[in-house]
């Protein structure tokens, strides 16, 4: 994903490079085109009389509407006022700037889905992963992000009657142990924004976990059940979460069982609410002293090849007027910091922070993507309890060799599906099928493991966890054996829908490393319309197909998934099935949410 750089023309009066938490520098990268065709428009423009600065600026004005995530809206909104009350031009032309409130995970699936037009040109996100959600599988509206306009730290804010109890603000914590006193007091409820939905969810959840990892021992479980108790005390978003809070000190209002005492945050959340507050309505906030990322507001252009000249440029100048420092002061009277993190005291102050709480200290490298990725996977499954049948192409190529490594795809897929076991719950329900072609008379599949809950004893002794784990070791490549996926597919999908069990996340996962080679199956068009008669939106199995290295078809199984309201995927090393699974889980999830609502 490219990030641009200004125009020679506007680096002069924009700002200046500044190090960045997540990226030390992130620029878009104009096309050549473009900057040959603002020059030379520019110029036969003049020569016309068209961009006269003496013209109204009603007559001339460049219109630009800008969506940007609810808490950072008021001060954009703000300084777009201000720029069209003092008249500031992009090439002659006065900036007309409409700033829109929208919530960026609703913008970003949007996007990701590629169905409409935007109706705005540029997007203001409050992190940059809503990009990679995006993104997508890069079918989507395309994005081309810059810097940092704004940032603000994830913290636990809490009132003070249970900040105190904890030792605010004397006593440091680090993500792991401040979230385990806070669960560990009966006088402390900590309540939290839906990460599927919220950055600041997201962002402090992946602080919890690697927190915990570098404590040693079974974080993994640490982790599960910290987001179990999370997801009982979840919000829909970040504005719902401050409704949770006890609304006095009263007895009957802290008592509450409804009531939060502690709430994972921003800064500027919390700034915000302060502003509004009163005594003990106000919070007081904790910073792990092992570091916390930043929510960073990267400025972001919408499909630009299909801007106009006037409109990227007039994005540009906008950009370059968010940087400034009449405009760093009014995100900072809004409670956001610079772009870099740095803040005053009296911004940390009004928040709610106090030293010797860490708030001026260095803040955390940013997750990557694919460790946000395996968080969100962890919530879902964590949050609904998942049933899944996976169904593994045992056909004959699944014993070549995966280059730069002494295994088979199928050593190598087994190790990915067993490492992928461990981040499921007792209560999650997994099952078991191979498949070839003829494997059981005329039938290309054969049911290894019923689709049971992993925590259930087992015929013989162990637990269904147990006696899975085995049967994926167990599993071997068919000698001869061709790819029988049409007629699999058709027949676990119909198992998978008959057996749904409604309040879990229920899902078939396909793993294949060819295309179909049973000419005596159905066909693909067959298969699709088979599909599209058994799929019933109040009983949802999504397909989740993984094609596994170079001779498998995405782009097959893919269209057969999608039918379904799962997806395809394509992996070129098994060893990532893992993470591709968590992935897929996520963003089947989240489709499933978004049509029920």
């Amino acid at each position: 994903m490219g990030r641009h750089s200004l125009p020679d023309g506007y680096a002069a009066e924009g700002r200046r490079d500044r190090p960045s938490t997540r990226r030390r520098r992130r620029t878009v990268v104009i096309a050549t085109v473009l900057v040959l065709a603002v020059a030379t428009g520019t110029a036969v423009a003049a020569k016309g009389g068209l961009l006269s600065f003496s013209e109204s600026c009603e007559d001339s004005a460049v219109h630009l509407s800008v969506v940007a995530s609810p808490d950072i809206a008021p001060a954009v909104r703000s300084m777009a006022e201000q720029a069209r009350a003092d008249e500031v031009k992009a090439d002659g032309r006065c900036l007309a700037v409409e700033v829109l409130a929208r919530d960026a995970h609703k913008v970003a699936e949007a996007l990701a889905a590629g169905d409409a037009e935007p109706d705005f040109q540029v997007w203001l996100p409050d992190s940059d992963l809503w990009l990679e959600r995006a993104k997508g599988l890069g079918e989507g509206v395309p994005v081309s992000p810059s810097d940092s306009v704004a940032s603000s730290p994830v913290a636990l804010a809490m009132v003070p009657s249970a900040s105190r109890s904890l030792g605010w603000p004397g006593k440091t914590y680090t993500w792991a142990e401040l979230v385990a006193g806070t669960l560990g007091s009966d006088r402390v409820r900590l309540g939290a924004a839906d990460p599927a939905r919220s950055a600041t969810g997201l962002l402090a959840l992946a602080g919890i976990g690697a927190s915990s990892a570098r404590q040693g021992g079974d974080s993994d479980t640490r982790v599960a059940q910290t987001a179990k108790v999370l997801a009982e005390r979840m919000s829909d978003g970040d504005a719902h979460v401050l409704e949770t809070l006890a609304r006095s000190t009263s007895g009957a209002e802290e008592g509450n069982p409804k009531r939060n005492q502690a709430v994972l945050i921003s800064e500027q959340a919390a700034f915000a609410h302060n502003a509004e507050a009163t005594g003990a309505g106000r919070l007081d906030l904790f910073y792990p002293k092992d570091g916390t990322v930043l929510l960073d507001y990267p400025y972001t252009l919408v499909n630009e090849v299909r801007l106009s000249t006037a409109e990227s440029r007039a994005a540009l100048r906008f950009m370059n007027l968010l940087g400034d420092a009449k405009a760093q002061a009014t995100f900072a009277r809004h409670g956001f910091r610079a772009g870099d993190g740095t803040a005053k005291d009296s911004l940390v102050a009004a928040a709610g922070g106090r030293k010797p709480q860490p708030y001026a200290e260095p803040v955390a490298e940013a997750p990557s993507t694919e460790e946000l990725q395996e968080t969100l996977g962890m919530w879902t499954i964590t949050v609904q309890s998942a049933r899944l049948t996976t169904v593994v192409d045992a056909s004959g190529s699944m014993a070549t060799l995966v280059p730069g490594r002494n295994q088979s795809r199928m050593d190598v897929t087994k190790e990915s599906l067993i490492q992928a076991l461990g981040q499921f719950t007792p209560d999650d329900e997994i099952g078991l099928w191979e498949f070839a072609t003829t494997l059981d008379g005329e039938k290309d599949y054969r049911r290894l493991m019923e689709t049971e809950r992993l925590g259930d004893p087992a015929e013989g002794g162990g637990t269904h966890r147990e006696r899975l784990t085995a049967a994926f070791a167990g599993l071997r490549p068919v000698p001869g054996g061709a790819t029988g996926l049409y007629d699999t597919t058709l027949a676990s999908y119909k198992e998978a829908r008959s057996t749904y069990v409604k309040g879990k996340f229920n899902a078939l996962v396909i793993l294949t490393d060819g295309s179909n080679q049973d000419t005596n199956s159905i066909s693909r068009s067959g298969l699709v319309a088979e599909l599209k008669e058994l799929v019933d939106p109040e009983r949802p199995v999504p397909v989740i197909a993984i094609a596994v290295g170079p001779d498998a078809d995405r782009d097959e199984v893919a269209e057969i998934a999608r039918v379904t309201g799962g997806d395809g995927y394509e992996v070129s090393d098994p060893a990532e099935i893992q993470a591709v699974i968590l992935q897929a889980i996520m963003a089947a999830g989240q489709n499933g949410r978004a049509a029920q609502e």
